[in-house]
């Protein structure tokens, strides 16, 4: 089965024992639809949760909470168990399997830009060059993106392994951000003796959800993430999202029309940047 996290905004305020009876009407139905609720997270001061289960699919999902008490989320994200870390500091720890989230953790309405780069083959080239080359790499591939993001005005949010997560309360320096990192790489690859690297680079505009001090989730994450993993080596693409915030700034968008995204119901248009 598939791991989901659904997302709930905008709830009346909901105390955790509240949450936990909420949490047991949903184990009472889950056989019925083939899911398997692990646990979640609920805002100390209402207003947001978010529950984590195994499902055949977000629709089926959605059905238990439809049965067994009407609360259903306002959207439904497959997710990985790295991004249950990276995003909401790891798993529930209460009895119930509940977790209850600080007042800070609260979403603040602000409208960012996700971007995600991921280097092409990480993984056969550690297999052929082994650990140590890899790390060197690594720290090449670093040291890159992050010379971009200061310079543009770029905030890192998590290292994935073989690729970055940031956000920019500037969409125009997203992008100009991403073009800086590729042409980063170029330079970097001409250098004697060097290894050429070679990344991927996904950017979405929108309002994730701020959980704690600094961590983003939410559906704009998830489609700067599946933005980038359709994008090729050495390409940018980007939602639509990001085009239309970004209209009159003079940068090079060509379209590349309505993709089809895993996890996504509908085709999302999007853009490459020619830089």
């Amino acid at each position: 089965m598939t791991l989901y996290m659904d997302v709930h905004i905008g709830l009346a305020a909901m105390s955790l024992p509240e949450a936990e009876d909420a949490h047991a009407l949903d184990l009472a139905v889950e056989a019925k639809y083939g899911v398997h609720f692990i646990g979640g997270w609920v805002s100390d001061a209402g207003g947001q949760a978010f529950c984590l289960m195994e499902a055949p699919s977000p629709e089926a999902a959605a059905a238990v909470h439809r049965e067994a008490h009407g609360m259903v989320a306002d959207y439904i994200l497959e997710i990985s168990e790295a991004m249950v870390d990276g995003f909401l500091g790891g798993s529930p720890t209460t009895a119930s399997g509940l977790r209850l989230l600080p007042d800070e953790s609260r979403t603040d309405g602000a409208t960012r830009t996700v971007l995600f780069t991921d280097m092409e083959n990480s993984t056969k080239f550690t297999q052929e060059f082994g650990d140590d080359r890899y790390v060197d790499l690594l720290g090449v591939h670093d040291s890159v993106i992050r010379q971009a993001l200061t310079t543009h005005g770029g905030r890192e949010v998590k290292h994935t392994g073989d690729g970055v997560m940031a956000s920019f309360v500037s969409a125009s320096r997203a992008v100009e951000s991403a073009m800086a990192i590729q042409r980063g790489f170029v330079e970097q690859g001409a250098r004697p003796g060097a290894s050429p690297i070679k990344v991927r680079i996904g950017l979405s505009t929108g309002e994730p959800v701020l959980v704690g001090a600094s961590d983003l989730f939410g559906a704009t994450v998830q489609l700067a993430a599946r933005v980038c993993a359709h994008a090729k080596p050495r390409q940018i693409l980007a939602s639509s999202a990001v085009y239309d915030v970004c209209l009159g700034k003079n940068l090079p968008f060509q379209e590349r029309g309505a993709v089809e995204l895993r996890g996504f119901p509908e085709p999302i248009r999007v853009y490459e940047v020619a830089w």
